[in-house]
């Protein structure tokens, strides 16, 4: 699927939009690529057309940033790069760092920017909301706030119509698991191992990522349970994922009947009857893993698991924040991809396009349960303004046809990157479903063995030096998490596809000469 607006005559777009100017990006044979000539003629892919020139940078110099980071930031090292990427500038699917070099962003920001780097329609309603009312708190009632309200509801099945406004993902999962044992009155959660569901105190108890965990007392009552991963767990095979794409482990298994699935739902009850009380309050599951690479579950898998869930008095919870919205292309919501109905879901990242906002979406009597327990509050959850952003972002979603976009899109990169899968032995994996796609490096196919953290960054600071952004992922950080905008195009895809595969000769170059 193509995206309309952006083929409407040049003239039409100028005298209809004045919003969006459309003008001609910095030369490509110019400054940019000064920077990658010593990669060699096959690392320099062409990069797709831009019509949009960033802004002159007048602010900080480079080295006064980093200075005043080590100084007053977080000392948490959470840079990708050897040298961090001073980022000035974003328009659509495309950033510009403070010397107006151009980069292609298949990462959103960890999958949060989901319509496109300041979109104008977005930035319109956004400059109308700031100039009318910024903030008035859940004691009093505005127009935007009950808009979206009825908007986000409408996109649930019944009986998901109560929703409460936060901030982020992690607020969001902090209070889907208070929800959850109130209304159960029990206290284990469970999780995956590999699941991130944030970073607030009671959540770091449901993300199971060694980063993650600390020795300070957090997140009591939760316990972890096998990944069920195709790829990289005791089972799997090329029957398993709702994806184009497969492992290239063999099997047994019909297409209709997973093994594998089996194998893993043995695992979980076998953590249901070992490791949690015989009433629990609940079982978080993002739709697909998201810190850990994108990781996809057998088919039927969720399904199985929620049953048993229930079965021990127990709700369940899906956590959208990264797979919400339209991002998997065959389903808004990516609990719909698994056949299941969440008694919880929880939102956040693309919901306002990178505003802070989040939601949790509830049932009226888990909602009730919540409410005789506490008066939950939150000042700046629903504020006007993001309100006012969330409701245009699902009107661009809608009118831009993004979700069919990433479902075309999606599954013409995901086939892509299958084909770099097959020529080179250090690409161990491609799965995902619409725009949310993982490719794991490895050591070879056959032993799985994650390639090492040093080479997988050369090949990630490559990338970055042709001009691609990408996230990482996994627990040994060896997957490529590719999560473009939803406004992505099927040239900007080749592009994408060609500098990895100019990064993945690179380093296999450089392996030659090693040995």
């Amino acid at each position: 699927m193509t995206l309309a607006w952006r083929h409407l005559p040049r003239t039409l777009r100028l005298e209809t939009s004045s919003l969006r100017i459309r003008k001609k990006c910095p030369s490509l044979s110019g400054a940019f690529w000064t920077s990658v000539t010593k990669l060699g003629l096959h690392t320099k892919p062409r990069m797709p057309p831009c019509d949009f020139t960033p802004e002159r940078y007048q602010s900080l110099a480079y080295d006064r940033v980093l200075d005043i980071h080590r100084q007053h930031l977080s000392p948490v090292l959470m840079s990708y790069f050897s040298e961090p990427l001073l980022l000035h500038q974003g328009h659509m699917e495309w950033l510009f760092d403070y010397e107006g070099n151009r980069y292609l962003d298949f990462f959103s920001g960890i999958v949060t920017v989901s319509v496109g780097h300041c979109h104008p329609k977005v930035n319109a309603v956004a400059q109308k909301q700031l100039g009318r009312l910024w903030h008035t708190s859940a004691f009093f009632v505005h127009p935007p706030i009950h808009e979206y309200a009825e908007k986000l509801s409408a996109l649930l099945p019944e009986p998901l119509k109560v929703i409460f406004f936060v901030n982020s993902g992690s607020e969001a999962n902090d209070l889907a698991m208070l929800m959850a044992r109130a209304h159960s009155n029990n206290t284990d959660i469970i999780s995956f191992r590999g699941a991130y569901h944030g970073c607030s105190p009671y959540t770091l108890g449901l993300s199971n990522i060694v980063s993650f965990k600390t020795k300070l007392p957090s997140g009591i009552g939760c316990q972890s349970t096998m990944c069920p991963d195709v790829f990289r767990g005791p089972w799997g095979g090329s029957h398993c994922r709702d994806s184009p794409v497969q492992t290239i482990r063999k099997c047994s298994c019909a297409p209709d009947c997973c093994q594998a699935k089996d194998q893993y739902i043995e695992q979980f009850k076998d953590t249901l009857n070992t490791s949690v009380a015989k009433s629990i309050a609940g079982f978080f599951a993002e739709p697909i893993q998201g810190v850990n690479g994108f990781v996809q579950y057998p088919k039927g898998f969720l399904k199985e698991a929620f049953e048993l869930v229930r079965e021990q008095g127990g709700v369940c919870i899906a956590d959208e924040v990264q797979t919400g919205f339209g991002r998997l292309g065959s389903h808004f919501w990516g609990f719909q991809t698994h056949g299941v109905l969440p008694d919880i879901v929880t939102m956040a990242k693309g919901i306002a396009n990178g505003f802070p906002m989040a939601a949790v979406v509830t049932t009226p009597d888990i909602a009730q349960s919540l409410a005789k327990h506490l008066l939950h509050f939150s000042t700046f959850g629903g504020n006007p303004l993001a309100c006012a952003i969330g409701s245009a972002v699902l009107k661009v979603i809608k009118e831009e046809n993004l979700q069919e976009n990433s479902q075309e899109v999606g599954t013409y990169m995901l086939l892509k990157f299958a084909k770099l899968r097959d020529e080179f032995e250090i690409v161990g994996d491609v799965r995902g479903k619409g725009l949310m796609v993982g490719i794991e490096m490895v050591k070879d196919k056959m032993s799985r063995q994650p390639l090492p953290r040093e080479e997988v960054n050369q090949i990630h600071q490559d990338c970055k030096h042709m001009g691609l952004i990408i996230g990482r992922g996994g627990i040994f950080s060896q997957t490529f998490r590719i999560a473009p905008p939803m406004c992505i195009t099927k040239p900007e895809v080749d592009f994408a596809t060609e500098v990895l595969r100019s990064a993945l000769i690179q380093h296999m170059e450089r392996r030659a000469k090693q040995n």
